[in-house]
């Protein structure tokens, strides 16, 4: 009875180390995949996302100073208007 029941344990052992490698083989292929496709792709996105919000930032700034140049023009028109009347 008892060498019966190495046997099967054995065999078990040997099944599941099989499985196991191959579900470490499968990971490792993942793994693979990931760091030569995903990881570029995503550092360039990353890249293109500091160059948009760098020129959104400038954009920004253009816009606000020509909201300052319409701003005092408005003001200028207002002052030109009050002294006419």
């Amino acid at each position: 009875m008892e060498d019966k029941t190495f046997e099967l344990l054995t065999k078990m052992y040997s099944e599941f180390s099989s499985r196991f490698e191959n579900v470490e083989n499968e990971i490792k292929k993942v793994q693979i995949k990931l760091e030569h496709n995903v990881e570029p792709q995503i550092k360039v996105l990353f890249e293109d996302r500091d160059s948009i919000h760098k020129k959104l930032d400038s954009i920004e700034q253009k816009i606000d100073v020509l909201t300052n140049r319409v701003d005092k023009q408005d003001i200028q028109i207002s002052v030109i208007k009050g002294g006419k009347s």
